[in-house]
């Protein structure tokens, strides 16, 4: 079944929401628990499931993404599978970039009908969980539809973030709202106990929500992008199938997050470094794959951590680690203690000379000196922040841009590339 379905990961928008991660790179390439990119994540569900057929939309900030897909996923000669790179483009016939989600499957659908495909699979590259295709694949094969949706419950809190809907016994979806207002959502509560949900979950959970991932019949995809100048998905190609084609829904009951706003890339960051996360990175079986890098093992000298992940190539010295996710090649010096801290790492090592260059001007090296402490921070690739740095937002500021930092939703952001110099007080 799988392989007779192409996957179109989405690659988002401009992602203001998570700026200033995604100042220089797109949504999907933005690092993710250490060592992976959110892309990974929906690329290996794809791979896990034996779906090798995957195109990935891109159009805002996409050089680094570009990169990672080019040196990350080659599948071998003896497989025809592929991780492809579709940007927007100008052609004859359309001068248009990308107007949304919708436009821009119908302005690759050239390339998706060279494959013809039996199904196709529509991904988002910013939401984080686990998921066998196969599983959702069987069930719309089962159902005999013409498109299903995956869709998990939600509470009160979030039900006007998602698209809504409601379905009969069988399973086929019968009303759709995309984020409807706080006055809606009455008319959209469902016994989502009913459907099979946990009760205690069901309790509190009374929305059935779009979870952004469908599976469309091609024909039915092909005939719904002709038919109407539509540009989304949820506001307008989902609706518009409900009254003309069948619909089902396929019920997820696991760990699922978008991650759209800081505060959500955060916090599923962290989770990730509890006893029991709800994302597990060591899943044997099902792996999150990303590019090879061939760093050594980190090198830990008398250091405190907990709760925390380390990854590849780290050089930590008499460091305090707690509640914190420490990227790829990461170097903290003597005395400092990092508190619910996501750092990013570093894209390349420094030589000694370099270091040594770096004292001599007075300016930090690549990672994080001596005595300095970062408490609820996000600290983006190849940062500098020199020796006795204190990062707490002690003034508890919600929203602020200052001198290569900025502070969302109560989060200190060190932007990609920064320089702290020694003793600034943040």
């Amino acid at each position: 079944m799988a392989r007779k379905t192409l996957a179109v990961i989405l690659g988002g928008g401009q992602g203001s929401r998570l700026f200033p991660l995604t100042r220089e790179r797109s949504k999907p390439a933005v690092p993710l628990g250490g060592k992976y990119r959110l892309i990974d994540i929906t690329v290996s569900n794809c791979i896990n499931s034996g779906v090798y057929y995957i195109y990935v939309l891109t159009q805002f900030n996409s050089a680094s993404l570009n990169r990672h897909i080019a040196r990350t996923y080659r599948f071998s000669g003896f497989s025809d599978g592929f991780v492809e790179i579709l940007a927007a483009e100008q052609t004859p016939e359309n001068k248009n970039w990308f107007q949304g989600t919708a436009d821009a499957v119908r302005q690759v659908m050239v390339h998706i009908n060279d494959l013809d495909p039996e199904n196709v699979l529509i991904l988002s590259g910013d939401h984080l969980y686990q998921m066998d295709y196969e599983k959702f694949l069987e069930h719309h094969r089962l159902t005999n539809a013409d498109v299903t949706i995956s869709t998990i419950p939600t509470d009160e809190s979030r039900a006007s973030s998602f698209g809504l809907l409601k379905t009969n016994e069988d399973g086929t979806i019968i009303e759709f709202r995309e984020k409807p207002p706080a006055d809606q959502l009455p008319s959209m509560v469902v016994d989502t106990a009913a459907l099979g949900f946990d009760p205690v979950m069901a309790e509190s959970r009374r929305y059935l929500a779009s979870m952004g991932v469908y599976i469309f019949k091609m024909s039915a995809l092909r005939e719904l992008l002709a038919e109407g100048n539509y540009t989304d998905f949820g506001g307008e190609v989902i609706p518009a199938a409900i009254r003309k084609y069948r619909v089902q829904s396929f019920l997820f009951d696991k760990y699922w997050e978008d991650i759209g706003t800081i505060s959500s890339f955060f916090h599923a960051n962290l989770e990730m470094a509890e006893i029991k996360p709800d994302f597990n990175l060591f899943d044997a079986d099902a792996p999150i794959y990303t590019r090879p890098r061939f760093l050594p093992s980190s090198k830990l000298i008398e250091c405190q951590i907990n709760n925390s992940l380390i990854s590849d190539g780290c050089i930590l010295n008499r460091v305090s680690i707690e509640h914190s996710v420490i990227g790829i090649r990461a170097r903290i010096g003597n005395d400092s203690r990092l508190e619910s801290t996501l750092m990013m790492g570093a894209d390349a090592y420094q030589s000694i000379t370099e270091m040594e260059e770096d004292t001599f001007r007075g300016r930090p090296n690549v990672g994080i000196g001596k005595r300095t402490i970062v408490r609820k921070a996000i600290l983006d690739k190849n940062v500098r922040i020199g020796s006795d740095v204190r990062i707490l937002n002690e003034a508890g500021l919600e929203y602020h841009d200052g001198e290569d930092y900025f502070i969302r939703e109560g989060i200190v952001i060190i932007p990609k590339g920064a320089t702290i110099p020694d003793g600034t007080i943040i």
